[in-house]
């Protein structure tokens, strides 16, 4: 029994830490998501415009070299799950949530998968 308990442990902490880091502070939580088929600044600024006008987002800062976004919001107003899915609602993967099909189709070829033909126009 005790064997079950550790690995039901194990598997809470590993889906923890798989998942978007967060940190709160005061009203605001700041979440930093993996997003994992950011390929240039045109990702990065359509991701930042995209969010930057979703309500209760106070930040947004789209790293394309570490594949990673920042936001900070106010947890009353939405949450990281939230966050997540309007990335992939913008077309691109973001922790475990996938990319929105018909979002992804629209994007520039530049900013698509490199084995969909993305990724080689530099910007």
């Amino acid at each position: 029994m005790k064997k079950y308990t550790v690995l039901a442990f194990l598997l809470v902490g590993l889906s923890y830490f798989s998942q978007a880091q967060t940190t709160r502070k005061g009203n605001q939580e700041t979440a930093i998501i993996k997003v994992p088929t950011v390929q240039c600044q045109e990702c990065k600024e359509r991701i930042e415009k995209y969010l930057g006008h979703e309500e209760g987002i106070l930040k947004v800062n789209v790293d394309p070299k570490k594949k990673v976004a920042t936001v900070t919001y106010l947890y009353a107003k939405t949450n990281v799950e939230n966050v997540k899915a309007m990335i992939a609602n913008v077309g691109y993967d973001a922790d475990d949530v996938t990319a929105e099909p018909d979002a992804y189709k629209r994007l520039p070829t530049c900013c698509k998968k490199p084995e969909d033909g993305g990724g080689h126009e530099k910007h």
